[in-house]
C-alpha cells in the first residue's frame, strides 16, 4: 500500500520547549507578526515596516530572550499570509535557516488575522 503525501502533517515533530511558532500577515507597507515563544507569558504580536531583515532581527531577539528565559531555541517556524506576492519570503527565510509555510500550504484563509492563527497554536 503506498501513502501519498499530505501537506498537512508535520514531517518534523513539534517540540514546544525549544520552538518559536510565528505567524506574519503581510501587506505592501505593514507586517504584522505574532508568536508563541518558549518562556514568555506573553504572546508577543509586532508590527513591522514590510522589512525581512527586520524580521529576521526580531525572531533572533526572541530566541535569545527564550534562551534566557531557560529555553533554548532550535527551531523557529514561520507561517504567512500574503496576496499572492510572499513567495520570496519563503525562500528568504529558508535562506537563514527558518522554515516557512506558503500561503498555499496554510489551513485558514487569507483574510485571518495572525492573533486567531497564533491562538490556535497554543499549547
Amino acid at each position: 500500500m503506498s501513502q501519498s503525501f499530505d501537506a498537512s502533517r508535520s514531517l518534523t515533530a513539534l517540540e514546544q520547549d525549544n520552538t518559536i511558532v510565528a505567524v506574519i500577515e503581510m501587506s505592501k507597507a505593514k507586517w504584522l507578526v505574532a508568536a508563541l515563544v518558549p518562556g514568555f507569558k506573553r504572546q508577543p504580536l509586532k508590527k513591522l515596516d514590510a522589512d525581512a531583515p527586520a524580521l529576521l532581527k526580531l525572531l533572533q531577539r526572541w530566541r535569545d530572550e527564550a534562551g534566557q528565559a531557560g529555553h533554548p531555541i532550535k527551531r523557529i517556524a514561520v507561517a504567512y499570509e500574503a496576496a499572492g506576492d510572499g513567495f520570496w519570503l519563503a525562500r528568504w527565510l529558508r535562506g537563514q535557516a527558518i522554515e516557512s509555510t506558503p500561503p498555499a500550504l496554510q489551513c485558514r484563509a487569507s483574510t485571518a488575522a495572525p492573533r486567531p492563527i497564533a491562538s490556535t497554536l497554543s499549547y
